[in-house]
C-alpha cells in the first residue's frame, strides 16, 4: 500500500509546469527573435518605399519624355505631386506621384532649363545598388540620408 502513495505523490509533483528559470529563458529567447525580426521589417519597408520612389521617377521621366516630343522642350517647372501635367488637350501625367513618406525631406526635386532636367529621390537604404555615385547629394542636407536616386534626360 505504501508504494502507491509514493506513486501518486510523484505523480503530482510532475504535473507541476515550468520553473521560474525555463520561463525567463524561454521569454528571452522570444524577445531575441522578435528584436531581429523588427529590425529586418524596418529594413523591408525601407527597400519597398524606395523601390517604389524609383518607379516613380521612371513614371515621371516617360511623362517628360511625351511633353517634349510634343512641346519641343521640357516643362519648367514640373507641376507639384497629386496634381496634372497637362498642356490643352493633351494629358501627359494623370497624377504626379508623391514621394511615398510625403514629407520634407523626402519629396521629388525637378530641375530643368528646358533641354535638361534631373530628377531627385532622396533614399532611405543607403546600400541601395542603384544609389548615385557622386560625392555630394542633394540629400547631404536633410540630416536623414544622404544617398539619393537621380534620373536625367536621355
Amino acid at each position: 500500500m505504501r508504494k502507491d502513495l509514493r506513486f501518486k505523490i510523484y505523480d503530482l509533483r510532475s504535473q507541476r509546469g515550468f520553473t521560474l528559470i525555463e520561463l525567463l529563458i524561454v521569454i528571452s529567447i522570444i524577445g531575441i527573435l522578435a528584436t531581429l525580426l523588427m529590425a529586418n521589417f524596418v529594413g523591408v519597408r525601407q527597400r519597398g518605399r524606395d523601390a517604389q520612389r524609383k518607379s516613380d521617377l521612371r513614371q515621371i521621366q516617360s511623362a517628360l519624355e511625351l511633353y517634349r516630343a510634343d512641346q519641343g522642350s521640357y516643362p519648367n517647372p514640373l507641376p507639384s505631386c497629386d496634381t496634372s501635367l497637362v498642356v490643352g488637350s493633351s494629358t501627359y501625367m494623370q497624377k504626379i506621384p508623391c514621394d511615398p513618406i510625403n514629407n520634407a525631406p523626402y519629396v521629388y526635386v525637378y530641375s530643368s532649363d528646358g533641354t535638361t532636367y534631373a530628377i531627385i529621390a532622396c533614399l532611405e537604404n543607403v546600400n541601395d545598388s542603384q544609389k548615385d555615385t557622386t560625392s555630394v547629394s542633394p540629400c547631404d542636407t536633410t540630416g536623414v540620408s544622404n544617398t539619393s536616386f537621380t534620373l536625367q534626360n536621355p
